[in-house]
């Protein structure tokens, strides 16, 4: 352990320890990081006394500044690359309608109770006595070993004390790609109700933490046979099952969108991203009707996915900006993609979706590329190749007509003043004209031909030309 130890603050510590004759340990995700040999620049300290008086001393010695929370009886400092926070050893009690736990002094086993896994409760003396010396009272590092998340204590105790401990159990096993304990796995489907006391922001964070880890469906797996994600995320569990009418069934799009969100992830770390992978079938269940003699349709389901993303985003309290815009965004255009792939494409169709897609159109080829979940060989590579057409496509006519992210060449100020009107009626008929006119690939999209366009369709109206046709 001493090799892990070698940086000034550890011996720093170490000093003040002996010196005010008190026991401390670095416990927690910094010790845990290292069997996992994973860098960890965030250290818990935690003392048998006054947690926050010690970080004090600690501070004055490396001549940093110390952030004290007395309501949470911490204290933190940066030094160097690190963050180092300390508390007193304590242990703490749960009032039933409450995860805020009622804090007393403590030893460090009443520390290492509170803990919310095996995996977290190990600590390592850092008084010169013991220096470097580990303590694992509940056989966490077997469990790294075998790849285990399983609580100290009792995990129904565990998880009723504090519920979004059943957050954190199916979060770490998705990132560490561990399995949670059969018992743990009981506890969370008895306590699934209580996760209704933690607040909507606390959820969103470590499902979003989840959704960033390298295979997402780990945790959603999780979420749905424990009956976590049908009280935090129901529309995504409506997905779940499939119908059959004449012996005709559609696929399970609950599993179909799980995969689509582990195919997004081999190509981004974008979260945005993954939320739209999530979402992009999100209203299959509302428009899923049966056709006799053709068999389940989905019509419209991408104009009602992107009708619904703002609300999902409101009750999850996910950002109500720009992000929520682009998931919107793609969840709309999702289709269009897949629809030129499997046909002749037309350089106005390009064009359209150039335009409507704009800067997000990278990760609207990513996201269809993922909702290719066949297990057909002969279908994945004829899908893959007719993306590889529409890409090149999408990248000729914009390097031809710079439609991405496009600006009417003439505004509607320019119509104003060219025919000398007020803002009304005709100025929109003729922006929309000169658009559909570039789209189509009518005329070109510069300036010297919108403008002999919008001077034939203005004379079409019966308007007249008032100023200077070059309008500089």
């Amino acid at each position: 352990m001493k090799a892990h130890l070698q940086h000034s603050v550890f011996s720093i510590i170490s000093k003040l320890a002996a010196q005010h004759n008190l026991q401390v340990y670095a416990i927690g995700g910094f010790v845990r990081d290292i069997f996992l040999k994973r860098p960890s620049k965030d250290i818990d300290i935690v003392i048998i006394g006054n947690g926050i008086a010690f970080a004090e001393a600690v501070a004055a010695k490396l001549k940093v500044k110390v952030a004290v929370y007395k309501n949470f009886g911490t204290a933190s400092l940066k030094y160097q690359d690190l963050e180092v926070e300390f508390v007193g050893a304590r242990k703490e009690s749960y009032r039933r309608d409450s995860r805020k736990p009622i804090v007393e002094d403590g030893t460090l086993e009443d520390d290492q109770k509170r803990r919310d896994f095996t995996i977290n409760a190990l600590a390592i003396s850092l008084h010169p006595d013991t220096f470097g010396e580990l303590l694992d009272p509940f056989n966490g590092i077997a469990d790294l070993e075998h790849k285990l998340i399983r609580t100290p204590l009792n995990p129904n105790e565990t998880f009723s004390d504090d519920p979004l401990r059943m957050m954190r159990a199916i979060r770490f096993a998705t990132q560490l790609n561990f399995r949670i304990d059969d018992i743990a796995v009981e506890a969370i489907r008895n306590n699934a109700d209580r996760i209704s006391i933690i607040s909507q922001e606390r959820i969103t964070d470590e499902l979003n933490k989840i959704i960033l880890s390298p295979v997402p469906s780990i945790g959603f797996n999780y979420l749905f046979d424990t009956g976590l994600l049908h009280k935090i995320f129901p529309q995504m569990t409506n997905l779940y099952g499939v119908d059959y009418i004449d012996g005709k069934g559609h696929k399970d799009n609950f599993y179909h969108t799980l995969q689509v969100l582990d195919n997004i992830c081999e190509t981004t770390t974008d979260l945005w991203l993954r939320w739209a992978a999530i979402l992009h079938d999100i209203a299959k269940p509302a428009t899923k009707r049966f056709e006799p003699g053709h068999g389940w349709t989905f019509h419209g389901h991408e104009d009602r996915g992107a009708r619904m993303v703002p609300k999902i985003f409101a009750q999850l309290k996910l950002p109500l900006n720009e992000k929520m815009k682009q998931v919107q965004k793609l969840v709309q255009l999702h289709l269009r993609p897949i629809v030129l792939s499997q046909s002749i494409v037309t350089d106005s169709a390009v064009r359209r979706l150039l335009f409507e897609a704009g800067d997000d159109i990278e990760g609207l080829i990513l996201l269809c590329k993922a909702d290719i979940t066949t297990k057909n060989e002969y279908k994945v590579k004829k899908y893959r190749n007719n993306f590889e057409l529409v890409q090149q496509k999408l990248k000729d006519v914009e390097e031809r007509d710079s439609i991405r992210n496009w600006q009417p060449p003439v505004t509607g100020n320019d119509i104003m003043q060219l025919f000398g009107l007020q803002e009304g009626r005709e100025v929109g008929i003729i922006k929309n004209q000169i658009r559909e006119a570039i789209l189509e690939g009518e005329i070109p999209n510069n300036r010297e031909a919108a403008l002999n366009f919008t001077i034939s369709k203005g004379l079409e109206i019966g308007l007249k030309v008032v100023a200077d046709t070059k309008l500089n």
